[in-house]
């Protein structure tokens, strides 16, 4: 299987969508009982040592884009905290073998980010293991698709905040003040805080306010020598849209309006990751990435 240096037709390079992509799971997730697996680099990804040393936290780090992200950072050379929700220990057991065989190391700290105390534990836990902490990836995210605002329940809209906003401004509060010069933040926005789906309410504006959240955050934290950028992918093929992400008669056709007309596949979007947190974004900061098939933002 070809890596990520070699070239090849973007329209191509992964199938499209199609009716074997229609299942549905209880969330969170698990992308063990996927199908197909979304690739995530596992066999695909080659790192050239461009972190080497660092230490990093990946949250939502069991699957999807987290896990291509703690894998891509191990086999740059990173050591890794993992964070993930407790119910997903059996893809984040899958993650912590990776990382450990790319010859860095793997801490895993199963938590649930709606909790200040865990996402505060969460950064001392990597402070105290890996001996400080050098990049933080925000990728941890709650989707759940509703039709109509009449049944959005106050709940849900608080759970997906306090997952998508709360945590994150938690984790880069705590975070923050054990970063040295040079340490780089990346957070996770989406098409969606560009193009927001009418189903998609909740999520989409926690989206949109990551963006502006970072964009400020950077500003504010420039003078200390840390860096705070954003990456916001398009349709990728992750555990989120099949347990309540998106209606499960839609996945069949998932992805297919996008320029390049298929999903994203988690590999896909690691290298901007490791492109935020190594040295050569040396002059970016307050800046989004969008990974998202060719679809124009703003």
């Amino acid at each position: 299987m070809a890596d990520q240096y070699t070239m090849q037709d973007p329209t191509q390079q992964y199938p499209k969508a199609g009716p074997e992509y229609m299942q549905e799971q209880e969330p969170p997730g698990l992308q063990v009982e996927m199908t197909p697996i979304p690739d995530c680099g596992e066999r695909t990804y080659r790192g050239t040592g461009r972190l080497a040393g660092r230490k990093a936290i990946v949250t939502g780090a069991d699957s999807g884009i987290g896990r291509a992200v703690a894998i891509a950072f191990a086999r740059e050379g990173a050591d890794v905290v993992l964070s993930y929700l407790p119910e997903e220990e059996a893809d984040a057991r899958q993650v912590v073998k990776l990382v450990e065989e790319a010859g860095s190391r793997a801490v895993a700290v199963p938590g649930d980010q709606k909790d200040e105390a865990y996402c505060e534990q969460l950064v001392e836990t990597a402070v105290r293991e890996l001996g400080g902490l050098d990049i933080l990836a925000n990728v941890a995210g709650m989707q759940q698709f509703v039709t109509d605002i009449a049944e959005l329940t106050t709940e849900q809209f608080d759970a997906t905040f306090k997952t998508n906003v709360y945590g994150l401004f938690w984790i880069c509060k705590a975070a923050i003040k054990h970063m040295k010069p040079g340490g780089t933040i990346i957070n996770t926005s989406s098409i969606q805080a560009y193009k927001p789906a009418p189903i998609l309410l909740d999520y989409a504006t926690t989206k949109g306010a990551i963006n502006v959240f970072s964009k400020a955050l950077a500003q504010q934290v420039a003078s200390k020598g840390i860096r705070v950028n954003v990456v916001a992918p398009g349709p990728v093929w992750t555990p989120l849209q099949v347990a309540g992400g998106q209606p499960t008669e839609k996945l069949a056709k998932f992805g297919e309006t996008t320029p390049l007309g298929r999903p994203g596949q988690p590999a896909e979007m690691a290298p901007a990751y490791v492109y935020l947190a190594s040295q050569e974004s040396s002059y970016v900061s307050g800046e989004t990435l969008n990974a998202n098939g060719g679809t124009p933002t703003p």
